[in-house]
């Protein structure tokens, strides 16, 4: 079945023993590391470069050369079992190959422990596979850049390794015995779990159900559920419901902002207390939020908690597991307690957690940590994505990239002789593509061969240059170096999903990107991965934008929740006569102040306006402000630091009155929880829709081209996903009452009403008004 560390339990013949799978490599690296945390960074070859690697050093053996070679054995109620890189039966010579860039000698020793390690427990399953009374082990460190071998060999009998074998196997059992007995009662309790509050919410049942349903037929959902029925324990308690009988490892609940991780992990507190459950829970945190020593380097001669980081590693882990939760705070207090790397724990905590919380990027980025671990160990995960609707702007982000020549240049200056050259070559080749395009902003059919080649070089010679001297880059090479790195990788898989465009910004900058617009050909084996995969939110409509621009499978379900809530307890009413397009915004500021005070006049108390931008914004505040200095009026900044928003929000307070001006899309406009008094209105101007300039148009023609419905995908369903979240920050609860305005013409037409919750009541007929592009 499974080689996770958490795999379901698999009884063996006898039926009374239960067995805990596991693979190699993860058992060596529970029982070999030891010492320092040392991961200075040394440039690594790409998992392309490790097949290569491993392909060339197969073609050299002889004939009879076994590659791939399956192999497990049992101790106790341990399975263990793996693939062995290469056996070469003439000699008797098992093989470990690990491919690497520049100077073996850095190699950490903490890595070569753990490779020796996994060669011998390789060797003791080829000696009880083929009844050996010897071998022959050889670790082989393969050059990429050199294409030059390094075999370190020894020879070991039979009883040698056997004995080494049982020790690793001893030393790991106490812990898979643990584990087994955690596995028993998670599942048991969780069987038994009953939902915590008696009774679900209008709505939350329906979506319950779905959930589990969709884990039961292993498929992928898609769920529009309105805001305030209680989404984030209406997906958890399935999904955990399910678990036993779909026999999960784990469950990533993921969020795109701090707050809707908050919400996961206040919902799995409320289970764990109400069916006292024995369910591990971890909040993953990024890197820069977590690091202790920021300006240290991650290696034990640099850092403290990196030093003896195996050595303490195992109290740590112990500890861990006692905690109820181990949200940031409490991994935190754990670490600094047993003088360790906090983020290096929560990484080594996902292997011994239940439910996951964390970030998208987790599971959807390229580099994805908790994918690859998935994909390493064999993990069974269900993943939850919470306010999905951001996913396609976030995936976009994720898979595009972008240089800028001002950076080549920064990087130039600083670089030494031995990367200056190849930068100066790809100096030569960006002017050759910039002679191509001579427009302002133009899109061109492809990155040229020779500008990816020139990129390529650099990239290379910059690792080598890492791999010599191991010391730090100067900024400049250093970020060029990760920018061209990303850009490469992606220029490798170039094709209509993306835009390839340059933008020139004088005679003497250009930018080239690789503009994403449809992550699905790079999402799609990430919904294959997973058992379940729940994409819910309060706009997950149309259907086929989501699945079309994620690349959900065929077999995707989809469910739009009943609202809970009444016409009566929103009124909805249009500025038919107020024209906020970019032509006349200037005009829109006086009659938007005026609507604003007649229902702040109308019934005070506190209410959130939207604007399309923050010059919009100001604009619209400081004549307001000027026109009505008796309204309490408090507005969104540019980047606002985290005590900021909460000061924001603080002013909307129970018995309070006034207007806070904020931006459509941004931190307020979804994700804020603000019920009763403390909201009872909201003022939407403008339709939301992304700016008309020349890359929105291109990534409008391309969705023409791919999908026959460019504008909407473009314009129309983005822009109007921002009104209904900012609009369903007045409704939070089935007491709630309160007044949306929607001012622009708009409004009022047909297909933008049929992008409207169907539960809202519009106040007035549409307006017959012309279809403006914009």
């Amino acid at each position: 079945m499974s080689e996770s560390t958490l795999p379901p339990i698999v009884v063996v013949q006898d039926r009374s023993v239960p067995r805990y799978t596991v693979s190699v490599r993860a058992l060596c690296e529970f029982t070999a590391k030891a010492g320092d945390l040392d991961l200075r960074f040394t440039p690594t070859p790409t998992a392309r470069e490790g097949m290569a690697g491993h392909l060339i050093v197969a073609q050299r053996r002889g004939q009879g050369y076994q590659s791939e070679v399956n192999l497990s054995a049992q101790h106790g109620a341990l399975h263990v079992r793996g693939r062995a890189d290469g056996y070469d039966p003439m000699r008797t010579r098992l093989e470990e190959v690990k491919t690497y860039r520049g100077q073996l000698a850095s190699l950490p020793d903490n890595h070569r422990h753990l490779h020796w390690a996994q060669l011998r427990v390789y060797g003791h399953l080829m000696c009880e596979k083929l009844g050996l009374a010897h071998i022959h082990l050889a670790l082989v460190y393969f050059d990429i850049g050199s294409q030059q071998e390094t075999l370190l060999e020894e020879t070991r009998s039979r009883e040698e390794l056997a004995a080494l074998f049982a020790a690793q196997c001893e030393r790991f059992m106490r812990w898979a015995e643990q584990e087994l007995a955690h596995r028993h009662a998670r599942d048991a309790a969780l069987q038994a779990l009953r939902f915590p509050h008696g009774d679900f919410r209008p709505g939350q049942r329906q979506l319950a159900e779905a959930v589990f349903r969709a884990h039961t037929a292993r498929r992928s959902l898609l769920a529009q559920a309105p805001t305030g029925i209680g989404k984030t324990l209406g997906t958890l308690f399935p999904a955990l419901k399910a678990a036993p009988l779909q026999r999960l490892d784990k469950i990533f609940f993921l969020a795109a902002k701090t707050p809707g991780r908050q919400l996961a992990l206040d919902a799995a507190t409320t289970l764990k207390e109400h069916g006292r459950l024995p369910l591990r829970v971890l909040e993953l945190c990024a890197r820069d939020k977590t690091c202790e020593y920021p300006d240290r380097l991650c290696r034990g001669d640099s850092c403290p908690l990196a030093q003896g980081f195996y050595d303490r590693l195992p109290a740590a882990r112990a500890a861990c597991l006692t905690q109820p939760l181990l949200d940031r705070d409490q991994l935190r207090s754990v670490a600094l307690q047993h003088q360790v790397c906090p983020y290096y724990l929560g990484s080594e905590m996902t292997r011994w957690s239940d439910l996951i919380v964390g970030d998208y990027n987790y599971w959807f980025d390229g580099g994805a940590m908790l994918y690859a671990m998935a994909q390493a160990h064999d993990w069974r995960v269900s993943v939850l994505a919470d306010e999905a609707h951001n996913l396609v702007s976030r995936a976009r982000s994720m898979y595009s990239a972008q240089l800028s020549r001002a950076a080549l240049r920064a990087a130039r200056a600083v670089a030494p002789p031995a990367v200056a050259k190849p930068l100066e070559r790809l100096g030569r080749a960006w002017t050759a593509t910039g002679k191509k395009a001579d427009l302002p902003y133009q899109v061109l059919e492809a990155p040229p061969a020779r500008l990816v080649e020139a990129l390529a070089g650099s990239v290379g010679a910059i690792s080598d240059y890492l791999a010599q001297v191991a010391v730090p880059l100067e900024a400049p090479l250093r970020d060029f170096y990760f920018d061209a790195m990303a850009f490469v990788r992606l220029a490798e898989s170039f094709g209509p999903h993306s835009l390839f465009d340059l933008t020139r910004e004088d005679e003497r900058n250009t930018v080239l990107c690789i503009r994403n617009v449809v992550p699905a050909p790079f999402l799609g084996p990430r919904f294959a991965c997973a058992h379940a995969t729940i994409l819910f939110s309060a706009t997950l409509a149309p259907w086929n934008y989501f699945a079309d621009l994620l690349g959900m499978p065929a077999s995707t379900a989809w469910v739009d929740v009943a609202s809970p809530f009444q016409a009566s307890q929103l009124q909805i009413r249009v500025a038919h006569r107020i024209a906020t397009t970019w032509q006349r915004r200037a005009a829109s500021i006086a009659p938007i102040g005026e609507l604003m005070a007649r229902q702040y006049a109308e019934r005070p108390g506190n209410y959130l306006a939207f604007f399309s931008s923050f010059d919009y914004l100001q604009q619209a505040h400081g004549a307001f402000a000027h026109a009505h200095p008796e309204i309490p009026t408090w507005q969104q900044s540019r980047r606002m630091s985290e005590t900021d928003r909460d000061a924001f929000l603080a002013r909307f307070e129970r018995g309070g009155q006034g207007i806070g001006f904020a931006v459509l899309g941004g931190s307020f406009g979804e994700g804020v929880d603000l019920p009763g008094e403390r909201l009872i209105g909201a003022f939407v101007a403008t339709l939301g829709l992304p700016q008309f300039n020349p890359v929105n148009e291109q990534m409008r023609q391309r969705m023409e081209q791919l999908f026959g419905c460019g504008y909407d995908y473009a314009y129309l369903y983005p822009g109007m996903q921002k009104v209904v979240q900012a609009a369903g920050r007045v409704i939070r609860t089935e007491s709630d009452y309160g007044t949306v305005w929607l001012i622009d013409q708009r409004f009022g037409r047909p297909e933008v009403q049929a992008l409207l919750p169907a539960w809202w009541q519009l106040d007035s007929p549409p307006a017959a008004t012309p279809r403006d592009p914009r």
